[in-house]
């Protein structure tokens, strides 16, 4: 049972643009509640070019414990954040921010903890899987990242945006990991693809990958959460892969948010 908010209730605020297709809101405020914590998240829109005000109101808000960060602030957020976790520096992009005693920000970036823990939850282990991922956009390099540490033998990141493309693979290669090089939509020959672009959010938005080209025995994972069934996992589920959709992968990191929220580590 939720209790009503009050005026001593702590505010957490889940910030996009667009936002009505977040699902942390509900979500999140019952886990706070579960775990005994007066506070509640609400979805906030904010443009790209509105985002230096938001934050700097946000920082004056001394009942503001927390923020969820989600498309597109994931890169600039992680500008207003003094400090962060390690994966959040080496990606620079977070999707949380949390209020230290001091008033600063502390962030981290938990969507590629949440994306491959989705697919471990049906049964699919990345590790040795050669991964094909599109977008390189904030939850994209997160996703890029975690698929690297779970051993990976091969990854192709493929996005319109050559520089930021090219910036991520050359990141990662540096680890000295797996190796890191350019794809493309064609999908053929990978165990496992994930769409880490918005393409599906609209009507007559293209489709991530070629389709017809999905092996049956692929994994298909997708970050959207609205629609729960993108055109891409409802075109993988015909082609009889296993598929992981964006609530899978909100499901699974929900708990991992609300810690770092209320003071944990991701």
């Amino acid at each position: 049972m939720i209790a009503p908010p009050t005026g001593a209730t702590r505010l957490f605020v889940i910030v996009g643009d667009p936002i009505a297709q977040v699902r942390a809101p509900a979500g999140v405020t019952a886990a706070l509640a579960a775990r005994g914590h007066d506070g509640i998240l609400m979805p906030v829109q904010v443009a790209p070019t509105d985002l230096p005000d938001f934050l700097s109101v946000a920082t004056r808000l001394k009942n503001l414990d927390g923020i969820v960060v989600t498309i597109p602030h994931k890169f600039a957020c992680y500008q207003a954040c003094t400090s962060a976790t390690e994966r959040a520096h080496f990606l620079r992009t977070v999707n949380l921010m949390r209020r230290r005693a001091d008033g600063s920000w502390y962030g981290d970036m938990v969507d590629g903890l949440g994306f491959v823990g989705a697919a471990r939850a049906k049964g699919i282990d990345p590790k040795g899987m050669r991964a094909l991922l599109v977008g390189a956009g904030g939850a994209g390099s997160a996703i890029a990242l975690a698929l690297v540490e779970a051993g990976v033998s091969e990854l192709a990141v493929h996005d319109n945006a050559a520089e930021r493309r090219d910036a991520l693979i050359g990141q990662l290669n540096g680890l000295g990991n797996v190796p890191v090089r350019i794809g493309t939509s064609d999908p053929a020959g990978f165990d496992f693809v994930a769409n880490a672009t918005p393409a599906g959010m609209k009507e007559g938005d293209p489709l991530p990958v070629d389709v017809a080209q999905l092996a049956q025995s692929a994994y298909c994972g997708c970050v959207i959460t609205k629609p729960e069934i993108s055109p891409f996992i409802a075109a993988a589920r015909k082609a009889g892969c296993v598929t992981g959709t964006g609530t899978d992968m909100y499901e699974h990191h929900e708990g991992i948010m609300v810690n770092f929220l209320l003071g944990g580590e991701g």
